[in-house]
């Protein structure tokens, strides 16, 4: 089982899934996430809610990257910085569970 995120290194090869003790409601393209177990909300936006949309079942970075190049016009490498911005900053809010071994299932 993994835990949530305890070290700064998340990469493309890092695994990721929703946490189970959250609610998300969708609010017209963007996201409201209630992490029940501390109260805090969060909110995303579009492109946002597809990242969180494709976080129902564990994915590495570089697929939700692929596929977030395919749908959106981004460059690349704007993609990554934000898309593991954005990873990291949901695990600090224990949103995301985080497996850096890529060969295992969360």
């Amino acid at each position: 089982m993994s835990q949530p995120l305890k070290s700064n290194h998340i990469d493309l090869n890092t695994r990721v899934k929703r946490c189970e003790e959250q609610m998300t409601a969708d609010l017209g393209g963007e996201s409201a996430i209630l992490n029940v177990k501390t109260g805090t909300y969060y909110g995303l936006n579009e492109v946002g809610s597809r990242i969180w949309e494709l976080l129902k079942e564990p994915r590495t970075l570089k697929e939700i990257r692929d596929s977030i190049l395919e749908e959106y016009t981004v460059e690349p490498s704007r993609c990554e910085q934000d898309l593991l911005a954005l990873i990291t900053e949901l695990a600090q809010h224990e949103l995301v569970e985080i497996n850096h071994a890529p060969d295992h299932q969360i």
